[in-house]
């Protein structure tokens, strides 16, 4: 791989001194004084066609406007897989989340449900079947992976807050936060971004912050309105690009599932240029050496690359934990991105000196040191500091 193409991993490394953040700042300051607390709905429709003329395509959204508004751009943040927005607004054991430290720092912030999810119900499972219960998989991804090794990193997991297994508090209460998803990726593809979109259509431009399998939904958002995203945040995006990743444990670790992605982050169409059409698809070719011996190899377009215009125009930042499943690839979407001439900051937790965390990191022990360092991110892409209208009244 071109070396060139990682252009902003050595930026954050000089820029570690700065991300500096303790991990309770927000936990010791006073009362969060908020001007305006409340909830709606937005995008989706009443369909006479399923039973009882139920709502379908609505995402439901929390939303926290500080008294001390100090950013004109208000954030909105999106859940992963199987999770809420509940993700962002506390933790497990009972600490606050990354949307109140933002708000202690002037931000609105708005938290999404998503399509099918929480409080944006999947009635009669119009949108498909659900995904049931599994604690397995939920203690090996997200609580515990350094007692599973099953990627070379696992083992480096410190900062879940509990012993991780049940009988323990904060195990069980996420364990007790996990929701039925929309078991066809496809469909959550498909369904998500026309939501929040609509989202943004009523709050105005807004910085984007999505986390696991909605980073899948922000690239179509990002390439169709990219005048509504101000910033776009990727926390460990669906990933790897083009083939997804199984986990192997050692000595293979990795091994790549048989199908391409159609549009290669995800299988909603965005736009490429020169673009893609049924006689004109896009084509991938895989490295033939990992980067290092930990990564996964990565798959990306087959010179020459085609670009991807809008979601160039978009500030764009890769956030990634040391210990998480993501840690062998999320290079690969960086590099992705690049390729495709969006030039992204990949900023890997452990090289700011954020260290021990999993794919859950807002969550986690020191989830207020991760806030800070989007936070300072934030700063430095710079969107102004005079308030604006804020909706949701």
């Amino acid at each position: 791989m071109n070396p060139r193409n990682l252009v902003c991993t050595a930026a954050a490394a000089l820029l570690a001194s700065a991300f500096a953040v303790a991990p309770a700042q927000a936990q010791r300051q006073g009362p969060l004084i908020l001007a305006k607390s409340s909830y709606f709905f937005v995008g989706g429709k009443l369909d006479p066609a399923v039973e009882g003329t139920a709502p379908v395509g609505h995402i439901y959204v929390e939303y926290m406007i500080p008294q001390r508004l100090r950013h004109r751009t208000p954030i909105v943040m999106v859940h992963g897989g199987s999770q809420s927005g509940t993700n962002f607004t506390g933790t497990p054991d009972g600490r606050e989340g990354w949307a109140q430290y933002f708000v202690r720092r002037g931000y609105a912030v708005y938290v999404v449900d998503g399509v099918g999810r929480g409080r944006s119900a999947n009635w009669s499972d119009v949108h498909g079947p659900v995904s049931k219960a599994n604690m397995e998989r939920l203690t090996q991804r997200f609580v515990a992976p350094e007692r599973f090794k099953m990627w070379p990193q696992a083992h480096l997991h410190t900062q879940w807050p509990g012993e991780g297994k049940p009988g323990d508090f904060a195990f069980e209460q996420f364990y007790f936060s996990q929701m039925p998803s929309i078991v066809n990726y496809t469909k959550q593809q498909e369904i998500n971004p026309p939501a929040i979109i609509a989202l943004l259509e009523k709050i105005g431009p807004s910085i984007l912050v999505t986390h696991s399998q909605s980073g899948a939904f922000a690239w179509p958002v990002v390439d169709r309105r990219p005048d509504l995203v101000r910033a776009n945040i990727a926390v460990e995006p669906n990933g790897p690009p083009v083939r997804e990743l199984e986990f192997k444990g050692a000595p293979e670790w990795f091994s790549d599932s048989p199908r391409d992605k159609a549009y290669g982050l995800g299988e909603e169409k965005i736009t490429y240029d020169p673009p893609v059409s049924a006689t004109s698809k896009l084509e991938f070719v895989r490295q033939e050496k990992a980067d290092k011996p930990d990564y996964a190899r990565c798959w990306l377009q087959k010179e020459p690359a085609r670009k991807l215009p809008n979601v160039a125009k978009v500030p764009t930042l890769v956030l990634t934990s040391e210990a998480s499943y993501h840690a062998p690839y999320d290079h690969c979407t960086v590099a992705y991105l690049n390729q495709a001439g969006v030039k992204t900051t990949f900023i890997r937790l452990d090289e700011v000196g954020v260290k021990g965390n999993g794919h859950m990191m807002m969550l986690e022990k020191n989830n207020m040191a991760i806030a800070g360092v989007m936070a300072n991110w934030l700063d430095r892409v710079g969107d102004g500091t005079r308030p604006q209208r804020v909706a949701g009244r």
